[in-house]
């Protein structure tokens, strides 16, 4: 059983940054794909970004050059960086083993004031 644990969620004006973290309880962390996700109010769930088990990235078109993905296999522990947030940025975010997501995180609240 995977457990996933973010962090980091708060909130921030428009064109600061924060950082989530996501640390996972599973032993093949280091060959797992791991990516985040967000869901805003009224819309659908959307994959941000994601990296490989050997650190190739992908990042939505929304937030490509802003948001940075990284991860810590001696931590079990994937990042997201987010700079240049925007209001429309506000979401809950989910961190997930797998993509497609075979596990998911509590998710963690990032709100944006304009």
């Amino acid at each position: 059983q995977v457990q996933l644990v973010e962090s980091g969620g708060s909130l921030v004006q428009a064109g600061g940054s924060l950082s989530l973290s996501c640390a996972a309880s599973g032993r093949l962390f280091r060959l797992t794909a791991m990516g985040w996700y967000r869901q805003a109010p009224g819309k659908q769930r959307e994959l941000v970004a994601h990296i490989t088990s050997v650190g190739v990235t992908n990042y939505a078109d929304s937030v490509k050059g802003r948001f940075t993905i990284s991860r810590d296999n001696a931590k079990n522990t994937v990042y997201l960086q987010m700079n240049s947030l925007k209001p429309e940025d506000t979401a809950v975010y989910y961190c997930t083993w797998g993509v497609p997501a075979k596990y998911w995180g509590q998710g963690t609240q990032v709100t944006v004031s304009s």
